[in-house]
């Protein structure tokens, strides 16, 4: 007699108890910035608490209703960074700043994005028919920031920005969903033919030549974003992301020591060759030289700056509204790591972090439990690209690497960022929907593209 297999447990609960925890941190620490400001408990706080509240009870709703066997994990700990960021930003706001009140616009629109994801995008395998499209629409926005007309010139040293009306959005933090699509898609799709002998030097097996096409392309695309938008993180996340999913595709070590040794062969060049470059190096080595110090542009002020404010934090911070983070350039959004430090302590800084390795970990348990190779690598990507976000921008104000433009994911000041890391939410948890969820036989629609390269793969390999 055939066992009917174990029905699957939705644990939408779960997420509603720990919802309301996320939210009691992020509305607790706006209540103890108001506290420590003359503005407790106003109007204000009480609209935007409730604005928070709302949205995420409503995106609590859309998951039981289109993705109830979703990670129950993944939405909670989001919610508790971005109302946390919300609350540090509205700390920083002074008499005519409207950061605070622009972050939470910019957070119910990525939410609204998100559910529209989530209701409309039935399963993630539908993404892979859009491979070539993706990749097409990623050339697209990271040309868009150097179009005359629309590009809204250099912002703090990077060509990264387009001006849409009276605000500027930033087309790159798009384009690593679309590439991360792209590369899920050409991998799933050539694994096999990526994976033909090449030539073995030792104990590592490096592939043929003419398989490094899409290497090489990667490498040329992050050099060409550092060369003419000036941009050193995206630089570092977009190959990076290539990198982790041509791994994970191939397990294959030979390609991590390729995209090391070109990466370190780009940089090189590019610190002899470009200025902005050479600086952001120099102030990382020399950040406490009083020349580089004072240096204007490419100085150490603000990384020196926000090390004395962690510093002065210690374990348990000085308390929210109670530091000095305005003595820090841009705190609520490049440095805002610099702020949780000062204000939140190490502890504080420590919770922070290991929030973002949960949602690391639960992106790639989703990638684990998933059952095809085009959503395993997709979620594999998305996840990947979070953390490597965060490595980049913590490791820069810990002067543990160079300091680089990169926002600090759903807690700096930024509507793009926070649009596209709010995105990949909704993707990972419908990923995680599917890995949950009780087994779907369904077929897709036939006459996919993915299909028929697959099948053109298979024969290639055949003919080996």
């Amino acid at each position: 007699m055939i066992q009917s297999e174990a029905v699957p447990k939705p644990r939408r609960n779960v997420e509603l108890l720990l919802l309301v925890l996320a939210l009691a941190v992020g509305i607790g620490a706006s209540a103890m910035v108001g506290l420590n400001s003359a503005a407790a408990f106003d109007s204000d706080f009480w609209f935007q608490s409730s604005l928070l509240a709302v949205a995420a009870f409503a995106f609590h709703i859309v998951l039981r209703l289109r993705a109830k066997y979703a990670d129950p994990v993944i939405l909670p700990i989001v919610v508790a960074l971005n109302g946390l960021g919300l609350a540090l930003i509205h700390r920083m706001d002074g008499p005519a700043d409207d950061t605070g009140n622009n972050q939470l616009r910019w957070t119910l629109i990525a939410m609204a994005v998100s559910i529209a994801v989530i209701w409309f995008l039935k399963d993630h395998r539908i993404l892979r028919r859009f491979t070539f499209i993706s990749l097409a629409a990623s050339a697209l926005l990271l040309i868009l920031p150097l179009v005359p007309g629309i590009s809204a010139g250099e912002i703090l040293g990077a060509s990264v920005w387009i001006r849409i009306g009276p605000m500027t959005f930033q087309p790159g933090e798009i384009a690593k969903i679309t590439l991360a699509i792209f590369f899920a898609g050409y991998l799933s799709s050539n694994r096999d033919l990526i994976l033909l002998a090449g030539r073995k030097i030792g104990p590592i097996q490096f592939p043929r030549f003419k398989d490094l096409g899409p290497m090489i392309t990667a490498w040329l695309v992050s050099i060409g974003v550092l060369v003419f938008q000036r941009d050193l993180g995206s630089s570092v996340l977009f190959f990076g992301l290539f990198i982790v999913m041509i791994y994970v595709a191939t397990s294959r070590i030979s390609w991590v020591v390729i995209g090391l040794g070109l990466i370190l062969g780009g940089g090189f060049i590019a610190s002899q060759i470009f200025s902005h470059v050479a600086f952001r190096i120099d102030s990382w080595i020399n950040a406490f030289t009083p020349e580089v110090f004072g240096r204007s542009p490419g100085g150490s002020g603000q990384i020196v700056q926000g090390l004395f404010g962690m510093a002065d934090g210690g374990l348990v911070g000085t308390g929210l509204g109670q530091g000095r983070p305005d003595l820090v350039p841009f705190a609520n959004s490049d440095m805002i790591i610099a702020l949780i430090g000062e204000e939140l302590g190490l502890i504080g800084l420590f919770a922070v972090v290991m929030l973002y390795l949960l949602l690391f970990t639960h992106g790639f348990r989703a990638a684990l439990g998933t059952r095809d190779a085009f959503g395993k690598l997709l979620a594999c990507g998305l996840s990947f690209a979070i953390a490597l976000q965060c490595f980049v921008v913590i490791g820069g104000v810990t002067r543990l690497i160079p300091l680089t433009g990169l926002t600090t994911p759903f807690l700096a000041a930024g509507g793009s960022s926070l649009l596209a890391n709010w995105i990949i939410v909704g993707l990972l948890l419908m990923i995680s929907h599917t890995a949950r969820g009780p087994v779907d036989t369904t077929p897709l629609a036939p006459a996919a593209p993915a299909t028929a390269a697959s099948t053109a793969t298979t024969e290639a390999v055949k003919r080996q």
